[in-house]
């Protein structure tokens, strides 16, 4: 049996006619020429959603990790290094719009995306307005075709 590492799984085949193609060449002075993918933290206080829009992004074609909370965000974005930001506003210890300010304080080029299923957030937002911060707002439930598109646009 072969194994060949593909993203973040691993295939097992059995019969070596059936290993698909590597996912890019590598290029003949030996620097790899594939398109480098997206980074994206998804940070949700509920594991289920930040776990499940991390996959449908994995499977999307970004590189995504999850993060349950804002202070391990900011842990896991010191060595991730994200490109975007994808992180609920209500969440506890540190909320949506406070990591976003921290985050794009530390990289000014971070894409930030919030997201909310809860009225009464626009305090939080106007906390970050009045510190000179606007961060794009899309409403929970995401419907992952979208969120894929958004993502893509930048």
């Amino acid at each position: 049996m072969l194994l060949q590492l593909r993203s973040r799984s691993v295939l097992a085949v059995d019969d070596p006619e059936k290993i698909p193609p590597p996912l890019a060449e590598p290029a003949e002075n030996g620097l790899d020429q594939a398109p480098r993918r997206a980074k994206v933290l998804v940070v949700d206080d509920q594991r289920l959603i930040a776990d499940t829009v991390a996959e449908i992004l994995t499977n999307a074609g970004f590189e995504a990790v999850a993060a349950y909370d804002g202070w391990q965000a900011l842990e896991i974005a010191s060595r991730f290094r994200p490109n975007w930001l994808l992180s609920d506003v209500l969440m506890p210890r540190m909320n949506g719009v406070e990591l976003a300010v921290t985050l794009r304080q530390k990289d000014p080029r971070m894409a930030i995306l919030l997201f909310s299923g809860q009225a009464g957030i626009s305090e939080i937002l106007l906390e970050g307005q009045r510190r000179g911060y606007e961060f794009e707002l899309i409403a929970k439930p995401i419907h992952p075709l979208k969120l894929i598109e958004r993502l893509k646009q930048e």
